[in-house]
């Protein structure tokens, strides 16, 4: 259950995220109190996740995997540039999110 409680953590988080681009600025109202809600479920998943998991891995992998769900929203949802350093960048974040999931494995 507590991994499970990681994974809702950066759903919620990324949905955050999400929400807050679409606010535009904290100028529409919906997507600004979803930026709020998701955010506060996000933290919520996430403390009820670290009662079990190291803190440091649960982070780690929480803000990694959140970063590269962001990024791959950003390229496919809001049309943004993808590069190689960018494409780079997510699969070194996934790397380090696996290297971190093996660590927590051998313990």
């Amino acid at each position: 259950m507590t991994w499970f409680y990681l994974l809702m953590a950066i759903l919620f988080e990324v949905c955050g995220t999400t929400a807050m681009k679409l606010s535009d600025g904290f100028e529409r109202m919906w997507s600004s109190v979803a930026v709020f809600v998701f955010y506060g479920l996000s933290l919520t998943a996430l403390t009820f996740a670290i009662k079990k998991i190291d803190i440091s891995i649960a982070y780690a992998i929480w803000s990694g995997l959140g970063t590269a769900l962001i990024a791959v929203i950003g390229i496919y949802w809001f049309r943004e540039p993808v590069t190689a350093i960018k494409i780079g960048s997510i699969a070194l974040i996934i790397a380090g999110v696996v290297g971190l999931n093996l660590i927590e494995a051998r313990n």
